[in-house]
């Protein structure tokens, strides 16, 4: 048997002590820690980042150690900019480095063949870590499941694509090393997990935001295909994402954007962008306006994730997806400023939207601009990509289960937060007390315990079978041919079809513009669209 479990013994005063747990597992001897009936084990290196003069190459496997390692403390997060102090997303990292392949585990004490859930964290690729308190693995773990959370390259580290890395590969293309992390994470624990007791078989990938946006970056990879067999996408958001080479749907190539960036941090070629400390050159680069996404490059990301879903190759798992209400209150720099008046909100859209624009008026009515607007950039951000994510399973005959999230509680409401982006974090977690600093307050009501409780259920039975319940709540009735899907507010309610119309409108911007091609869609929307391309017999 590869686990090795301590058996309590009495110490010095005849009290019971639990000594370390110790795990064996193919990877080499782990020490971690014991929490109540949880064994933790934290900072264990699943992979090799390559640095400095090597950086910029997938990540490399980690040799078997020897020696008993030491698993609990954190590793340090990969290399980032902080969110500003005032934001409610800010947090203060214990340490960084470029070396920073890292995940954490927690076990219950006496698991065998448990479900594993796979954490990917948000942050826009570019921030955020495994080891962040609100993802702290205990509650999840409580009910019969093996949490894994992990640390990827972020940023510019993580990201770039550049000419002279694609001709350095052997397949010819660059970028996407984070997504190769987040990839090698789940080649290791197919190799490890059964040591902490857990189902190589029973894999859930999940991810909130950049997090949501890297389970379909691995739904739709290749590379990925058989590593997981369950995926949660928690407000994720299928832009357009660049292309290797060229430009088809108007986002500038990922090579291009490389060349860009060596010029402007005043570099005279890859050897010298290699060559600059990890945090100057993730702090330029960032000034410079460099934005981190994965790169469609034939191999890693075949498509744009659109048509790998019209065309049925993604992966064909079991999906939960969903989205919050307030998703842009806490985002409102993705919106553009507002029109003078309901006379000019109006135009716009029928200057943009053509004979679509009455469809839009009514969804998104000029009688209250910034509610409107609000909601325009949330839904075909994240409300169009969730209910594509789950109508396209379905169509492909896998279990879809699609939720809204609409819960406001005092301290979120006063600020006008109401269901902000990520606020259904400390729901899913079981994590009230372990927000970040600046985050809204989140009660601890007994209908605030009861609403995680029932979030924390549904999100362990779907990674333990595939289909989301909880003892003492409703049904949570399949996507199907009734669009059904779970409201989060008070309490948990069964409900179809969420906001009639919105999901068909938005499937006819992005099919229309995909038809036309040189037009990207993502912050291009509302107020911010350009001309709507004529309808297509592709968009029938």
């Amino acid at each position: 048997m590869l686990v090795a479990f301590a058996i309590a013994t009495p110490n010095v005063n005849g009290q019971q002590i639990v000594p370390p747990p110790v795990v064996s597992a193919p990877a080499g001897k782990l020490r971690g820690s014991v929490e109540g009936k949880l064994h933790v084990f934290k900072g264990i290196p699943y992979a090799i980042a390559p640095t400095g003069s090597r950086r910029w190459k997938p990540p490399e496997e980690m040799p078997k150690w020897n020696d008993t390692r030491d698993a609990t403390k954190f590793g340090p997060a990969c290399v980032q900019n902080n969110n500003p102090s005032e934001s409610i997303y800010y947090s203060k990292l214990a340490s960084m480095s470029e070396d920073c392949l890292s995940l954490n585990v927690w076990a219950p004490a006496n698991a065998r063949n448990a479900p594993v859930f796979f954490w990917i964290h948000g942050g826009s690729l570019s921030g955020g870590t495994g080891s962040d308190a609100m993802y702290d693995g205990a509650s999840v773990a409580q009910r019969g499941l093996v949490v894994v959370t992990i640390n990827y390259r972020l940023g510019v580290l993580g990201y770039l694509a550049h000419p002279a890395l694609s001709a350095e590969s052997l397949d010819h293309v660059s970028g996407n090393y984070g997504l190769l992390d987040q990839i090698e994470a789940l080649r290791w624990v197919k190799r490890n997990v059964a040591a902490f007791g857990g189902d190589a078989s029973n894999v859930t990938i999940a991810g909130e935001s950049a997090g949501g946006l890297s389970v379909m970056y691995l739904l739709t990879s290749p590379a990925a295909r058989g590593l997981f067999s369950k995926a949660i996408a928690q407000s994720a958001y299928m832009i357009s994402t660049p292309e290797l080479k060229t430009s088809t749907f108007g986002d500038i190539p990922a090579e291009t954007i490389g060349t860009y960036l060596q010029g402007k941090l005043g570099t005279s070629d890859i050897a010298a962008m290699r060559s600059m400390d990890a945090v100057a050159i993730t702090a330029q680069s960032a000034q410079a306006g460099y934005l981190p996404f994965g790169t469609v490059d034939g191999r890693v990301l075949p498509r744009q994730l659109v048509e790998v879903l019209n065309r049925g190759e993604q992966a064909k798992v079991p999906i939960l997806a969903g989205f919050n209400s307030g998703e842009i209150r806490s985002l409102r720099f993705l919106m553009p400023p507002p029109p003078a008046s309901a006379e000019t909100y109006e135009k716009m859209i029928h200057d943009r939207y053509g004979e679509l624009a009455d469809s839009f008026l009514k969804r998104y009515p000029s009688s209250d601009i910034p509610e409107s607007m609000l909601a325009t950039t949330r839904d075909a951000f994240y409300g169009w990509t969730a209910e594509r994510l789950v109508a396209k399973q379905a169509a492909i005959g896998v279990s879809s289960f699609f939720y809204f999230f609409d819960h406001g509680y005092p301290a979120a409401d006063s600020r006008g937060l109401h269901a902000f982006h990520a606020s259904e974090l400390p729901y899913v977690f079981g994590n009230a007390d372990k927000t970040a600093p600046n985050w809204p307050r989140v009660p601890t009501t007994t209908e605030d315990k009861r609403l995680s409780d029932a979030m924390t259920d549904y999100w362990a039975t779907f990674a333990r079978r595939g289909v989301p319940t909880a003892t003492g709540q409703p049904a949570w009735p399949a996507y199907g041919r009734e669009h059904g899907f779970m409201e989060f507010a008070d309490k948990p309610q069964a409900k179809t079809r969420l906001l009639p119309g919105m999901y068909e409108l938005m499937e006819q911007v992005v099919c229309r513009r995909r038809a036309k091609g040189g037009i990207p869609w993502n912050w291009n929307i509302g107020l911010a669209s350009p001309p709507l391309p004529p309808a297509s017999t592709q968009c029938k």
